[in-house]
């Protein structure tokens, strides 16, 4: 048994055979074969073995002809390792006596022997790790051959475990049968951890490398609340995770009984609560937990799901899906928040050398207005169906902001010259995610009808966090004081106007952090549908006179370990269920 640190980014626990994908994203099949096939698949791991040999052999003698001997002996090295007898004889008894299939036999011996020269104090020898790894490739390749599959194309449940999972990977996760994931790089806030979220599966992310640690086909345990993974656990693990995945369910019972009940404190002030969605069908579980609306529907699945830029039909029925279903809840359509380097059918960027600080989001949308202009007519069509508002995300300047507007009436007039019907007084908001939108903050309030903070990006852009980077995602923290002050200005700015302002990033979520917000004067938050019940339980459990006082507990703190203990220490005594 293994266990792993990494970073928590989507509550809960799962149990269940590891999906390893590598660089060339090959995916072991099967585990177990059963008795009477057990001569094929002999049969095939032979087959598998010569085609190897055959390969390393053409290639030994077409590099020795071009480098030279010397360098041809890498590829010598290979073969009498792969047609080593001990090697042989091992993975037929794996096969043979415990009925593993050949895949799984290959990649689970083959990996402990590159363990063994990994650990090695000759730098020269632990290098030797990589030429094992090449076998074992070549190996799935021939054994998989046509069989191999994607990460798309599952039939099984599994827990996928990956050095990353770029956004377009993850918008095409098959929620029927990830039950959780893990990455060895990224942090909190990133694509991946949104999508898990929205999938509602346990997951952790920065783990640092372990892929060569495990084989497809193993047991993992995700315990998505702690940020831990464990390879391969023992029995007494696995009863004590079953057992803690029971209890949480059983928590998701007890809360589903709020499900009607009005968000609102102890001391009756009505909060709204709305969820933040990826895909159109989270709208189900919007309505399931009761939510208030949707505060923030992400449209960037419809980019990263396609090679082709998304139609404004394919945009409009999803769009619409939602709006309907929503009935007269207000839904929140955000823009595009995706960088030059994310859309598929885009050209690459020249120098993109850093894309948080790149042509994103709305500054991509303003240069490209024929894809902008796509967007917002599907939007303005849906809005006759419903309660739409229309969202820019990542605006930095006055003039952007303004830009976006001139670009949405041109896109109205266009739509109703050709008597095609829209909400002409729909509600126009803007994220807020940069300190220069706060900094400006009084002159954005006087020409948007709302505001929602995103948390994610400005924590990012505040601390200078790289938010996906392991090496500094532990500065990465939502109860810095200069982030606190951030959003205190925010909230204040708009209340004085007064304009609705809603928070819409990760610490909205966290039921750590209600208390302090509501004592700042938020009353509106816009989280993952399955935070919603223990969001609303915290608000029903306190007033808010004692978050006013919690908030103003924190302000005189100086740093974020002080005020994360404290926030803790009164999650608890407020609510002492969620905070154990």
């Amino acid at each position: 048994m293994q266990k792993l640190q990494g970073i928590a980014v989507s509550p809960g626990v799962a149990i269940g055979e590891a999906l390893v994908m590598d660089n060339e994203g090959f995916r072991i099949p099967r585990r177990f074969v059963t008795r009477d096939t057990v001569e094929d698949e002999l049969e095939r791991l032979e087959g598998a073995i010569a085609a190897a040999s055959r390969e390393i052999e053409r290639n030994c003698e077409a590099v020795s002809q071009e480098l030279g001997e010397q360098y041809g002996a890498i590829f010598k090295a290979h073969l009498q390792m792969l047609q080593d007898s001990r090697l042989r004889s091992e993975l037929e008894e794996m096969i043979r006596q415990r009925h593993y299939s050949p895949e799984y036999a290959v990649s689970r011996t083959l990996r402990r022997y590159a363990q063994v020269f990994g650990r090695l104090e000759s730098s020269y020898l632990a290098e030797r790790a990589n030429d094992i790894f090449d076998i074992e490739k070549r190996l799935l390749r021939h054994l998989l051959g046509r069989r191999r599959e994607g990460i798309s194309h599952l039939s099984s449940a599994v827990l996928v475990l990956a050095h990353n999972l770029t956004p377009s990977e993850t918008a095409n996760l098959d929620r029927r049968f990830v039950r959780g994931f893990v990455t060895e790089i990224g942090g909190p806030g990133g694509h991946t951890a949104i999508v898990a979220e929205a999938l509602e599966i346990p997951a952790v992310v920065g783990t640092g490398p372990f892929l060569t640690e495990v084989s497809g086909g193993d047991q993992v345990i995700i315990d998505g609340d702690k940020g831990l993974v464990i390879l391969q656990p023992d029995e007494e693990t696995v009863a004590r995770y079953r057992h803690e995945a029971e209890e949480i369910r059983s928590m998701a019972v007890r809360l589903e009984s709020l499900r009607d009940l009005p968000a609102e404190t102890a001391d009756g002030v009505r909060l709204q609560l709305l969820g933040n969605i990826e895909f159109p069908y989270e709208v189900d579980h919007c309505i399931d937990r009761g939510a208030d609306g949707v505060g923030l529907y992400r449209t960037e699945f419809l980019y990263l799901g396609s090679e082709t830029e998304p139609t404004e039909e394919v945009h409009y029925q999803a769009y619409s899906q939602v709006v309907r279903a929503m009935g007269d809840k207000p839904v929140t359509i955000r823009t595009f928040d995706l960088g030059a380097d994310k859309v598929p059918h885009l050209p690459e960027p020249e120098d993109e050398r850093n894309p948080f600080l790149g042509l994103r989001s709305i500054r991509l949308a303003l240069r490209n207005l024929p894809l902008f202009r796509t967007q917002l007519r599907a939007a303005l069509r849906a809005s006759a169906l419903g309660n739409v508002r229309i969202m820019f995300p990542l605006v930095s300047t006055l003039l952007e902001l303004r830009q976006a507007k001139m670009v949405l009436a041109d896109v109205m007039e266009d739509l109703e010259e050709h008597g095609i019907a829209f909400r002409r007084d729909l509600h126009i908001g803007m994220m807020v995610e940069v300190p220069a939108a706060v900094m400006m903050i009084e002159h954005f309030v006087e020409e948007v009808d709302f505001v929602s903070i995103g948390t994610n990006d400005l924590i990012q852009y505040t601390l200078a966090v790289d938010r996906s980077n392991r090496d500094v995602v532990g500065l990465y923290n939502p109860a810095d004081p200069s982030i606190l002050k951030l959003i205190t200005m925010t909230i204040e700015a708009a209340n004085r106007k007064p304009i609705p302002v809603n928070l819409c990033g990760q610490m909205s979520g966290s039921p750590m952090y209600t208390m302090l917000l509501l004592g700042m004067g938020l009353r509106r938050f816009s989280v993952t549908p399955s935070a919603i019940p223990e969001i609303k339980n915290v608000c029903r459990h306190v007033t808010i006179e004692q978050c006013q006082a919690v908030a103003a507990r924190v302000r005189s703190l100086e740093n974020a370990r002080d005020i994360n203990s404290y926030l803790k220490e009164e999650l608890k005594r407020r609510v002492p269920v969620l905070g154990q």
